[in-house]
């Protein structure tokens, strides 16, 4: 069993409660938050998708540890895990201090705003004597990680083309209007279109993208077009300035050279296969979200004393390396190399 501190309650911290709440190796000994209304099960965050965020954890349990202070949390002497789902802005400060206590440490994406920020975080854990991961859930997410398999293997041929698209209404709460915190969507809810192409194909050679700010001051629509030498065209849209009621889009369409594979989060069986001559093929997933498996994968390696490597704080800090190149490029509307 692993015992585990959760700081910050919101519509992460609460799926991430969700999932140890049913996972053998997780117990969860102590929670913080600055709302004492949540920390006593009163009120709960809302989830952008169905799944996030419902509610299935016990606040009255038996010896729980409630804190306002993440301070307090991070020094309890019965917490092995940090799970972190604060503010972007804190997350350097109370990251650095887990690592520091001699902690495990879950960071939620993003890493961090900026390169020195990620960077700072990356030295802790190089010094740290627990093992650290960031939070990239598209990794784990079932169908994607599909995706990840039949790349590298060409099951289907070299990629010709890969769309990424996830928008969906702002979410309305207080952090989110605040552009400097957040970043706004590019950087909140995007980097993770950003980290999963990288997960696929490596660093891209340049990024050209276009966007615009609403309802915040910085980025809250992107489209990029990710340049590969070996692949000749990848895009991903993301955004949160859809009409509110307008729900959740979660879709993918890669053109191999013999098959195309479509994913939509929408429909009955997200995914298919078209191969020429052949009736669109089926392609049965796990159930569930990638966060179960994102925290079943953490948990499993913390148990075994493996550090965890399907996703690093290097990897984090290459995602946000990516997008604040996205933005650079929409401010300058020039490409912009990451060479």
């Amino acid at each position: 069993m692993i015992n585990i501190g959760v700081i910050g309650l919101g519509m992460m911290g609460s799926t991430h409660l969700d999932v140890y709440a049913n996972h053998p190796l997780a117990n969860v000994v102590a929670v913080c938050d600055i709302k004492e209304n949540i920390l006593k099960g009163e009120d709960k965050a809302q989830g952008n998708i169905e799944g996030q965020a419902e509610g299935g954890f016990d606040f009255q349990a038996p010896g729980l540890k409630k804190y306002t202070d993440a301070m307090q949390l991070i020094n309890d002497p019965k917490v092995q895990l940090v799970d972190i789902c604060l503010p972007t802005p804190d997350h350097v400060t109370f990251g650095t201090a887990a690592l520091e206590a001699g902690k495990h440490l879950l960071m939620e994406k993003p890493l961090g705003r900026n390169a020195q920020e990620t960077q700072a975080l990356i030295d802790a854990a190089s010094k740290a004597k627990g093992m650290s991961m960031c939070a990239m859930c598209m990794r784990f997410w079932p169908g994607w990680d599909w995706l990840k398999q039949q790349v590298e293997n060409q099951t289907y041929g070299k990629v010709l083309a890969a769309t990424f698209r996830r928008v969906t209404s702002h979410p309305a709460r207080d952090f989110y209007m605040e552009g400097d915190s957040c970043g706004g969507a590019i950087l909140d809810l995007h980097i993770h279109d950003t980290d999963f192409i990288k997960h696929l194909f490596g660093m891209p050679k340049a990024v050209y993208s276009a966007g615009y700010p609403h309802p915040t001051t910085r980025t809250d629509h992107v489209v990029t077009h990710y340049q590969y030498d070996d692949i000749p065209l990848v895009v991903a849209e993301g955004g949160w300035t859809m009409t509110d009621g307008y729900g959740f889009t979660m879709q993918y369409t890669v053109n191999f050279e013999n098959a195309t594979a479509v994913f939509d989060l929408a429909q009955p069986q997200p995914l298919k296969v078209i191969q020429k001559g052949q009736e669109p093929q089926v392609i049965l997933l796990a159930t569930g979200m990638g966060y179960e498996y994102e925290l079943d994968y953490l948990l499993q390696c913390l148990d075994a004393g493996k550090q965890p490597d399907r996703v690093t704080f290097a990897d984090a800090a290459d995602a946000v390396k990516i997008v604040n190149a996205e933005a650079q490029s929409i401010a300058s509307g020039q490409i912009v190399s990451l060479a």
